[in-house]
């Protein structure tokens, strides 16, 4: 999640980076999550990456989000990154807003 907000009435507006299994043709624009991290968020064994370069922006936490278990909205959050990823996503992402490309997708709200 890259920001979240609470609008006027009241909802929670988040934006947050998407996860992909497909590799991305530009390294600068996605960071691959390691295994053991996979491992301790609880999602698969196949190769992941973060997308860096497109965000997604939803009233939180949205029908676009899967459970973890199923009928409870509260388990789409998996939980933090270690430091040291977070911090070469963000300075990834920085760097590609500061070029101005990056685009964020509103979804359904």
């Amino acid at each position: 999640m890259l920001l979240a907000i609470t609008d006027d009435e009241g909802e929670q507006k988040v934006i947050v980076l998407p996860v992909t299994h497909t590799p991305p043709n530009d390294a600068a624009h996605a960071v691959e999550i390691p295994a053991a991290t996979k491992r301790r968020l609880g999602l698969d064994d196949e190769r992941s990456w973060i997308v860096v370069s497109e965000s997604n922006r939803f009233t939180w936490p949205g029908p676009d989000l899967r459970p973890t278990k199923s009928g409870d909205p509260t388990s789409v959050a998996f939980g933090l990154l270690p430091k040291a990823l977070f911090e070469e996503v963000r300075a990834k992402w920085l760097a590609l807003f500061a070029a101005r490309k990056t685009r964020v997708v509103p979804r359904t709200e």
